[in-house]
């Protein structure tokens, strides 16, 4: 009897505790709505948790948040960044910043799964970088950093038989992700197949999306608000009442003072840690082979590109530069810049996709670009001339007309269009 109390004082509390997580975790009503301060924090966050979750997305879009996609060129924040300007001066919309390094077209189409209702006949931001469109496109490490179980199985529960998700399902196989689970990985290759999943695959499935998305209501409500404070106190280096002028003197002062130990104008903290010293005497040169005009990523960005046509979404593309001096130095070839950028135009323009911030050609304009590749100060400024009028005023109306043509591999070699 005493050794059958002992043993309960031992495993009693861990069989309780157990029962508790699972009741937690399986609990049919969820978790509720987090707060609006909740909302605030995650909007400019940049959490992995956040991004490859759904809860918080779907119900910020739902209070008014739009969705601004791209990777790293959305971490670089300083006074005129999109989130702090629309803050501000109370615009009316609230950005939600979606994407981190590494976050490519094909990482963006299953880490939105579970919001694309929210976002029907709304509009987004999309920032597409040509860095993307590399002979490899997206690489694996950075899919697997970045993949959602929870809204890839969203995807695969409701895939139906289109060439859009016969790509996509082929795409994730060539993931190491897509092994992660044996149900997942067999429910896939029916999707590539063209063939549904089965009665068995989809109750799995079910029940870990269930699982998860409770994981996801409770865990993702911890959100650090340290970037959102960043932006609050970034603001107060700008004018009370807008005006363009001031806002030009005030960027472009700040700019000069943090790129003086440099002479590529790329932002002081960045140079000392990525290139002073050996590193950029390496790098002089190296760049002069690389190539964009030939991807998977164009296939890819289809994707996307399917999806705002399935959901009526309204999307403003935003095509960043490369910082001109620095691609000099590297022997970027500008040409090629160019080349790629006329591809990915082409391929939007030919399915109905108008609304485009085509910035390539500014790359050599003092104090556009943070760093190497990426947008800041004055660069930051140009992207709002596009971003506010598409966002508070209204739009006329957009016929999208995809063509599948897109998804050929024979488009993506393609040099000729």
């Amino acid at each position: 009897m005493n050794l059958k109390k002992g043993l309960w004082k031992i495993l009693g509390p861990v069989i309780a505790a157990f029962v508790l997580v699972l009741a937690v975790l399986f609990f049919p009503q969820g978790f509720g709505n987090v707060s609006s301060k909740t909302e605030q924090r995650a909007a400019v966050s940049l959490s992995n948790n956040i991004f490859k979750g759904n809860k918080i997305k779907s119900q910020a879009i739902r209070h008014g948040y739009v969705p601004f996609i791209g990777s790293s060129e959305l971490a670089r924040m300083d006074p005129m960044h999109p989130s702090s300007l629309a803050m501000k001066y109370h615009r009316g919309y609230k950005p939600f910043l979606l994407g981190k390094p590494g976050t490519q077209s094909i990482v963006h189409f299953f880490a939105m799964q579970g919001m694309m209702s929210e976002l029907r006949n709304r509009k987004l931001v999309f920032v597409v970088s040509p860095q993307w469109f590399t002979k490899q496109g997206q690489m694996p490490e950075a899919f697997d950093y970045y993949y959602s179980p929870l809204e890839t199985i969203d995807w695969v529960i409701h895939a139906n038989n289109t060439v859009a998700n016969r790509y996509a399902a082929k795409r994730l196989l060539t993931m190491p992700s897509a092994s992660s689970s044996a149900v997942m990985k067999s429910a896939v290759t029916n999707i590539a197949a063209g063939k549904p999943i089965t009665k068995s695959q989809r109750f799995y499935l079910g029940m870990e999306e269930k699982l998860l998305g409770n994981e996801d209501g409770l865990f993702s409500r911890f959100v650090s608000g340290h970037r959102l404070d960043m932006i609050k106190n970034d603001q107060k280096q700008l004018p009370d009442k807008y005006n363009k002028s001031k806002l030009y003197q005030i960027s472009s002062r700040l700019a000069a003072k943090d790129t003086d130990n440099n002479r590529f104008n790329i932002k002081n903290s960045f140079y000392n840690l990525r290139l002073r010293g050996r590193t950029v005497k390496n790098l002089k040169g190296a760049e002069a082979s690389f190539n964009y005009t030939k991807s998977p990523e164009y296939s890819d960005l289809e994707l996307m590109l399917n999806q705002f046509n399935r959901y009526h979404i309204n999307v403003l593309f935003v095509i960043p530069p490369v910082n001109q001096k620095w691609a000099k130095y590297t022997g970027l070839s500008q040409k090629m810049y160019e080349k790629t950028d006329r591809k990915i135009v082409y391929q939007l323009h030919q399915q109905g996709f108008y609304h485009i911030a085509d910035l390539t050609n500014d790359g050599g304009k003092k104090y556009f670009m943070e760093d190497t590749i990426h947008l800041g100060w004055n660069g930051w400024l140009k992207v709002d001339d596009s971003v506010d009028p598409f966002l508070t005023k209204k739009q006329a109306p957009y016929h999208y007309h995809i063509d599948n043509r897109f998804f050929s591999k024979k488009w993506q070699m393609s040099t000729k269009y």
